[in-house]
């Protein structure tokens, strides 16, 4: 990990404040999430606070502070899903899986994210496991649909 992020860093030799949008993004597109460890050494090479750092990365939600689960599950919020009822689908996965929105479970199986728009409104509501798509999806559902990613894990 240290030699990727020393890399990126690199090409970013005389980088000022300006770059650190585009330095985090390539930690992450290499790492999958941004690490403390990342953090603190993008703060170090552009001579800011380590909190200044995590400011601006919390503040845009394309950034993750967890690794991706192996099955990351997006659950599409708009309009057409809203109203089909995507809120109690979100809900069944956060009951089933015990965690929340940009959360990885403990055993790394899967991660739960919340997106605008999937663009298959005419399934909704939809959510994506890993770009699979499950159309007309209900609370009741959920469970089958967990279950079919976890013997997959297995196999």
């Amino acid at each position: 990990m240290n030699d990727q992020i020393e890399q990126i860093l690199g090409r970013f030799a005389d980088a000022e404040r300006d770059s650190l949008i585009p330095i985090l993004q390539e930690v992450q597109a290499s790492e999958g999430y941004l690490s403390r460890d990342a953090v603190v050494r993008v703060a170090k090479h552009l001579n800011i606070a380590p909190s200044k750092v995590y400011g601006v990365a919390t503040f845009y939600n394309q950034f993750r502070f967890q690794a991706r689960g192996k099955y990351n599950i997006q659950v599409c919020r708009g309009t057409a899903c809203h109203v089909k009822g995507s809120a109690a689908v979100l809900e069944a996965l956060k009951r089933n899986l015990k965690i929340e929105p940009g959360q990885t479970t403990k055993d790394g199986l899967f991660s739960l994210e919340i997106v605008a728009c999937i663009g298959a409104c005419g399934l909704a509501p939809v959510i994506a496991v890993n770009g699979e798509f499950h159309a007309q999806v209900t609370p009741d559902k959920i469970t089958r649909i967990l279950n079919t990613y976890r013997r997959r894990a297995e196999a």
